[in-house]
């Protein structure tokens, strides 16, 4: 819209504008503060109710801590071995390490004997596995 056609052009010296009483409309954009203004003081009602977590740290963050971003069970062990397993001296060598597997985790039976090459293990798969008569090689 045209600056001349807007209504501020025609209540130029009004002193209200069209809203009453003196101080009716006065500076209600922004009442209580900009953004997050009052959060300890006039706005701490709100900030209680509604955000409890605001202020503070936010908890524990280890800085090397350990993410397992892509593991195994051992009831895929089969599917796997069709893939991507070998046979070495008479053993069914599964690497799962050079796969990009970070854990072996136990969910799941062990069907053949399995020499798995991996990270790390839960100490179920691992038992899982030598009872089937496999084993578990730490990398």
């Amino acid at each position: 819209m045209a600056t001349r056609l807007r209504k501020v052009r025609r209540l130029r010296g009004s002193r209200t504008h069209g809203w009453g009483q003196v101080g009716q409309h006065r500076s209600t954009g922004h009442k209580g503060g900009h953004g997050q203004a009052g959060l300890h003081k006039h706005h701490w009602t709100r900030t209680v109710l509604f955000d409890e977590r605001h202020f503070g740290v936010p908890g524990f963050n280890p800085p090397q801590r350990n993410i397992t971003r892509k593991w195994a069970n051992i009831g895929d062990l089969d599917n796997l071995f069709v893939k991507y397993g070998k046979v070495e001296n008479g053993k069914n060598v599964l690497d799962l390490a050079s796969m990009g597997y970070d854990k072996l985790l136990g969910a799941g039976k062990v069907s053949n004997k399995y020499s798995v090459v991996i990270k790390a293990f839960a100490k179920n798969a691992k038992s899982k596995i030598e009872g089937a008569g496999g084993e578990v090689i730490a990398r």
